[in-house]
């Protein structure tokens, strides 16, 4: 048996054929243009049928009409989705969702070949997470984009940005109020964040400074390379107790390579990640972290991208996500975990 096509979506022809008007007096009377001189038995009529035929406007096209596209486009940079940007991201889409935008992200790298999607989209916002590079305002201001954040006029530095330099603080704080006096940075591998593990780094060798401790190395570790064995080994002889991690993912990589060499954790050896990821809690034994407030920071978003699309009041304000720092077993375990 054949397949019934779809229903056909209701016009404003439709209506206009319906009610014996012209299809521009449907369209004054569905839109409430003002300044028309249309009779209220011809309004009454035309809403009528509209309510009978269950006419439903096209969205897209009435936001067109109006000069928005209710899209907000976030260039994403060439980083990996780790836990904490996938919540960020479902908050943000989430909450301009209910206010009638659609979040749409592409990711933003130097070797990129096709077209930029403001291109394509008319985004009524676009949002990076660093500051565009004369090029991309270039090619968005020629495709009529105005409304870009952060503003082309502004500039703060990464190690400064919201996020970055508490939480680096709340680690290297942590491991001094334990009596911890030399510390290392155990630096993420991937390139692609080199810029961000730069920062970390950065804010937490200004901390070390900040609290008279020595941070004597900043040193890239992984787990599959025999790296973060060889960093354990320098950074034992070098008399360090405590290493401030980039991530959960690091720090993990760093416990495991001290227990495989007898190491005690966090007696001979305290760790402390960031990001405080599922793994963090699972981990054995389990990584203090810090954790940074990503629903907040999602919702963050959608708010200043909202405030751009509606033209809404921009307050001087500096956002600072909620961190907090949450202590498990790698830098203040009841028990020391190790090889016996």
């Amino acid at each position: 048996m054949p397949e019934s096509a779809p229903p056909r979506r209701v016009t404003a022809a439709d209506i206009a054929r319906t009610v014996g008007v012209s299809r521009a007096t449907v369209g004054f009377v569905l839109n409430n243009t003002p300044g028309q001189t249309i009779s209220e038995g011809t309004r009454a009529r035309v809403m009528e049928a509209a309510a009978r035929l269950g006419y439903r406007p096209n969205k897209a096209a009435t936001a067109l009409a109006g000069g928005r596209s209710r899209i907000v486009l976030l260039m994403l940079p060439d980083w990996p989705a780790d836990f904490s940007v996938r919540t960020y991201l479902e908050e943000a889409s989430r909450a301009l969702d209910e206010a009638g935008y659609s979040l749409v992200t592409q990711t933003h790298s130097a070797a990129r070949v096709a077209r930029p999607l403001w291109e394509a989209l008319n985004p009524d916002v676009v949002i990076g997470w660093a500051r565009f590079d004369d090029d991309d305002v270039a090619s968005m201001r020629a495709a009529g984009i105005t409304r870009i954040v952060p503003r082309p006029d502004v500039q703060v530095p990464l190690d400064e940005a919201p996020g970055v330099a508490e939480g680096a603080r709340l680690q290297v704080d942590h491991l001094c109020d334990l009596g911890h006096r030399r510390l290392a940075f155990a630096a993420a591998a991937d390139p692609r964040i080199g810029d961000l593990v730069q920062a970390r780094a950065s804010a937490a060798e200004r901390q070390a400074g900040v609290r008279g401790v020595d941070l004597v190395d900043v040193r890239a570790v992984a787990h599959a390379d025999g790296s973060a064995a060889e960093a354990v080994r320098d950074w034992r002889a070098a008399g360090v107790t405590g290493v401030v991690a980039y991530n959960d993912d690091v720090a993990a990589a760093v416990v495991g390579a001290a227990v495989r060499a007898g190491l005690r954790v966090p007696g001979d050896l305290a760790v402390i990640g960031h990001d405080d990821s599922p793994l963090a809690a699972l981990f054995v034994p389990s990584l203090s972290s810090v954790r940074m407030d990503a629903v907040q920071a999602g919702r963050f978003l959608a708010e200043l991208a909202l405030r751009e699309a509606e033209d809404r009041p921009i307050s001087p304000m500096r956002y600072e996500p909620e961190t907090h720092l949450v202590v498990r077993e790698s830098t203040a375990g009841e028990t020391d975990v190790g090889i016996l």
